[in-house]
């Protein structure tokens, strides 16, 4: 536990005297808990979100910097973008099988950046309606599958009583979803 909050603090440190372009600590969100912070964002100059204001919450385990912190948008402005879901998920794969010790809150910040100012088309992602429906409220529980310039999302989930699994695979130039029904064994676009 000390090494943990030894880094946060360290982190936190960081972040206040030296934040990525756009990005500022929420300070009232680390008054009670070093464990959960808010990052006020602003949409990068040039891009489809200039000007645009979001917050990022980050929620920290007690195995941090071991395991990822859960990292997702909140508040009345979630950014419309194909890996951002409308409950504020985001489809990154630094924030699950890629995270590595050596990141951190600032690298997270960047990348986040990144993925909103490499974005061309202002859109949800296609199974957006029946993906928060269904998910865990913790992205973290979310199964996401990468593969070269692919991102699938698996998650199990009861639904009337038979199991369903939802695979959606994003690509840079193509986005579908499939949903599996085990029950009626087949599958179906969405």
């Amino acid at each position: 536990m000390a090494s943990m909050q030894k880094r946060l603090q360290k982190e936190l440190l960081a972040l206040q005297n030296d934040p990525p372009p756009g990005m500022t600590l929420n300070e009232k969100s680390v008054q009670n808990s070093i464990t959960q912070w808010i990052v006020d964002m602003e949409g990068a100059p040039g891009t489809l979100y200039e000007g645009e204001k979001f917050q990022l919450l980050f929620k920290f385990s007690s195995r941090y910097p071991f395991d990822s912190p859960q990292v997702m948008f909140t508040g009345d402005n979630i950014p419309v973008h194909p890996h951002v879901y409308s409950n504020g998920h985001i489809c990154l794969s630094i924030l699950t099988e890629d995270w590595s010790p050596a990141l951190s809150v600032q690298s997270v910040c960047l990348s986040i950046i990144s993925m909103l100012s490499s974005c061309k088309e202002k859109r949800r992602p296609p199974d957006n309606s029946f993906y928060v429906r269904t998910c865990n409220k913790n992205p973290k529980k979310t199964k996401w599958w990468y593969h070269e310039y692919v991102v699938m999302i698996f998650s199990v989930v009861l639904w009337k009583g038979s199991s369903a699994s939802c695979c959606t695979t994003h690509n840079i130039w193509q986005t579908t979803c499939m949903v599996n029904s085990s029950k009626n064994g087949y599958l179906r676009m969405v």
